[in-house]
């Protein structure tokens, strides 16, 4: 009996130590491209940011002289807090608005369902070069869409905006434009689930 048992463990033991190599080797590519695309490139992100590197001439190590410099400029600031703003606003709304389409949209027909989805992923998988040139054409000066129902349909402008050059309203057109490429993807998820 005791044989026996010693026989199952073994067996249990090698089928175990089989799967997991089988795993790590089903794994390995990814983890070979993830070391070399993504850990390997911060490492060196990190590294290099403690040197003065300029192309056709040794770098010279500098410690936290490039960061003393970014802390000291006023665009990195602008920047920073422009970056939290987009962040703090568009993914609580992106995760409402992909919530609530979800729900709406769980409850149509199948036929209905998928339609939307499809509608509602589609900026996600058209090419980023498209999707600017829509927007662009959406937010330009003197002929885009939306001066021309603010101005020529609605009457609630009374000039054309410079959208994108304006900075009261540049920020907001982005996000905008942000929400409308990202809440493809939390649709389908949420509609799956």
């Amino acid at each position: 009996m005791a044989d026996k048992k010693i026989s199952v463990n073994a067996k249990s033991r090698r089928l175990m130590i089989r799967e997991t190599t089988t795993s790590y080797l089903f794994l390995a590519p990814f983890l070979v491209f993830f070391v070399m695309f993504v850990i390997y490139p911060m490492f060196m992100c990190v590294y290099t940011s403690f040197f003065d590197a300029t192309m056709g001439r040794e770098d010279i190590f500098v410690g936290f002289g490039n960061y003393k410099t970014l802390f000291n400029d006023p665009v990195f600031w602008v920047a920073l807090k422009n970056t939290l703003i987009i962040v703090l606003v568009s993914v609580p709304v992106t995760c409402a608005f992909s919530l609530w389409v979800a729900s709406v949209i769980a409850k149509m027909p199948v036929a209905a369902t998928s339609a939307f989805r499809c509608i509602f992923y589609l900026p996600v998988v058209t090419g980023s070069v498209a999707v600017t040139m829509v927007w662009k054409w959406m937010y330009n000066n003197y002929y885009g869409i939306f001066n021309y129902l603010g101005k020529d349909v609605f009457g609630i402008l009374e000039q054309n905006i410079n959208w994108l050059g304006d900075s009261k309203y540049a920020l907001g057109c982005i996000i905008l434009i942000l929400l409308t490429t990202s809440v493809g993807q939390p649709i389908v998820l949420y509609v799956s689930a």
